[in-house]
């Protein structure tokens, strides 16, 4: 019995530190800073390099052989539509022209002669003096006179045009870049006389590349940059062929304001419409990368998939009121409670 009653003392002291563990209050909640996803990621600028392109650069030529008698436009010069840039040398084209309006003068004249035969052939048919077969005749000669009357009329419409076509005019307002022909010289029909740059119609065009593709056409502010300064543009299209080489993609873009020169170089800036997490607040979980996020006072690990070690990571398939958590991060695992 004493045995027994020594031992009591030695169980008593073993048994201290359960019983202090069981009275243990559970580990408090984490201490963490949230801030919707708006807050806590930011959007990233892109840029790609752009020029100012105009929509017509064209190469005015002639359509009829002549000599060059007049270029009154001289290079840099801005002509308006309709003006007069070229004139070749029309006497000829009068020639034909007169040549061709004798000629549809003599088929009118044939046809009226034939018509007023052929109305007094009908006359002599009724009263039985000439036979079915001779009015036949009379009625294809003047079907044929017809024909004729057309012919000419076909050919002094050409000879019209080719006569206006001495004259060339300014298709649209533009800058004159180039002179190709001079005075005297004979120009054959696709002789280029001048080249004209349209003023009216430009474009931007930007070599972007293809994983940023979507995020140009998403965004919502695109601008134009070039010596420090900026101007709004908006996408008209982005080509779907990729440019294997660069694995870049060609955008045009208009100017929303007044546009700048074709010819300029710049760059074009938009804002990336996903949101981007720091990299700071990127933990490592389980061999994956993610961030905590709370959910009902509960630390949740979300994987992000495309994140990369040290870098911002997308998160736009998280809805933009997501509360994610920016300090306190490193000491959460997946569950803990949060406060």
């Amino acid at each position: 019995m004493r045995v027994i009653a020594a031992l009591f003392p030695l169980l008593a002291f073993l048994l201290a530190p359960a019983a202090r563990a069981g009275d243990a209050p559970p580990p408090a909640d984490v201490v963490v800073t949230l801030k919707p996803l708006t807050d806590a990621g930011y959007f990233p600028e892109r840029n790609a390099p752009a020029n100012v392109v105009s929509a017509n650069e064209s190469k005015i030529s002639a359509e009829i052989a002549a000599t060059v008698v007049a270029l009154p436009a001289g290079v840099g010069a801005v002509v308006a539509t309709g003006s007069v840039i070229a004139r070749l040398d029309d006497r000829d084209a009068a020639i034909e022209l007169q040549r061709a309006e004798a000629a549809l003068a003599g088929a009118q004249a044939r046809l009226s002669q034939s018509e007023a035969q052929l109305q007094r052939y009908h006359e002599l048919a009724a009263e039985k003096f000439i036979s079915p077969d001779g009015l036949q005749l009379k009625v294809s000669e003047t079907e044929s006179r017809r024909a004729e009357l057309r012919a000419a009329q076909a050919t002094t419409a050409a000879a019209r045009r080719a006569v206006a076509k001495t004259i060339i005019r300014a298709p649209f307002k533009g800058a004159v870049r180039a002179r190709h022909a001079a005075v005297g010289e004979m120009a054959a029909p696709g002789t280029p006389l001048l080249t004209l740059v349209d003023l009216t119609h430009l474009e931007v065009t930007a070599q972007v590349p293809n994983a940023y593709a979507a995020t140009l056409a998403a965004s919502d502010k695109i601008f134009w940059e070039s010596s420090g300064k900026r101007s709004v543009l908006e996408l008209l299209r982005v080509s779907p062929a990729i440019n294997r080489e660069a694995r870049s993609v060609e955008a045009r873009l208009a100017f929303v304001g007044k546009p700048l020169a074709p010819g300029l170089e710049g760059r074009i800036v938009w804002r990336d419409p996903r949101p981007h997490l720091p990299p700071d607040l990127v933990v490592r979980r389980d061999g994956h990368l993610g961030v905590f996020v709370a959910e009902a006072g509960k630390a949740r690990f979300v994987v992000l998939p495309n994140a990369q070690e040290g870098r911002p990571a997308t998160a736009d398939f998280l809805p933009a009121t997501t509360k994610i958590v920016v300090t306190g991060q490193q000491a959460l695992r997946d569950g803990m409670a949060v406060r």
